[in-house]
């Protein structure tokens, strides 16, 4: 297969169609890197469930205030305006519908829109947090992934075989090979590798890949 992009790559591209001023909440771990990547003349407005709006990069090693944290227990530092709440109004917020977009990692992904993204069975550890609520409350859902497993099986499938975190959430799916979109309970292929022929990307893809008008270039920058 051809080579596939990176996780920095992967977060880029989705970090591309964050507008300015937008409210944002980035799961913990792989997502959290989008907030690296805004577009020079935007800035996003980002949330974390523990309650603090606004926050900013991560502080120099060495300079962490450890009372100071996302939700993913990792050191931030405050922007002009931020601010701090209780952790049952930072879910208020979310179930509220004031948050613009949310981006999440994913185990699986249907083409209904359904996702998977917390638990890989009886012998895994749960660990939900916040995805529960933020894929119903926020008003986009985006989901950053590699397009396969770790031994090659398709992560967008036809159904969720995993329990669900939340079911017709998802809109758009920025893979390590392409960009697809969900759309009338289809996967609507909007961009993809140029060295990767359509053939190919399909046969890694667990359910039909719709093109429904001209299929873009995934271009990103090396990084």
């Amino acid at each position: 297969m051809t080579t596939k992009l990176t996780n920095n790559q992967i977060a880029w591209r989705a970090a591309q169609d964050i507008h300015d001023g937008a409210y944002v909440n980035l799961g913990i771990g792989f997502p959290e890197k989008v907030a690296q990547y805004q577009p020079r003349g935007r800035e996003a407005i980002f949330h974390t469930e523990n309650g603090i709006l606004n926050f900013g990069e991560a502080p120099p090693a060495g300079q962490e205030d450890w009372d100071l944290i996302n939700a993913g227990k990792r050191a931030v530092t405050l922007k002009p305006g931020a601010s701090f709440f209780h952790h049952a109004d930072s879910f208020a917020m979310v179930r509220g519908g004031h948050l613009d977009v949310a981006i999440l990692g994913a185990y699986e992904v249907a083409e209904n829109g359904d996702l998977a993204n917390w638990s890989t069975g009886p012998k895994g550890i749960p660990a939900v947090g916040g995805a529960m609520d933020l894929v119903h409350g926020a008003k986009r859902v985006a989901v950053i992934t590699d397009h396969v497993t770790k031994d090659g099986k398709p992560k967008l499938l036809k159904r969720c075989s995993l329990p669900l975190t939340g079911v017709g959430c998802v809109t758009r799916v920025y893979t390590s090979l392409a960009v697809v979109d969900i759309e009338g309970g289809r996967f609507v292929l909007k961009e993809k590798l140029p060295t990767l022929s359509l053939d190919e990307l399909q046969a890694v893809t667990g359910a039909e890949l719709l093109v429904a008008g001209p299929v873009a270039d995934l271009i990103v920058p090396e990084l």
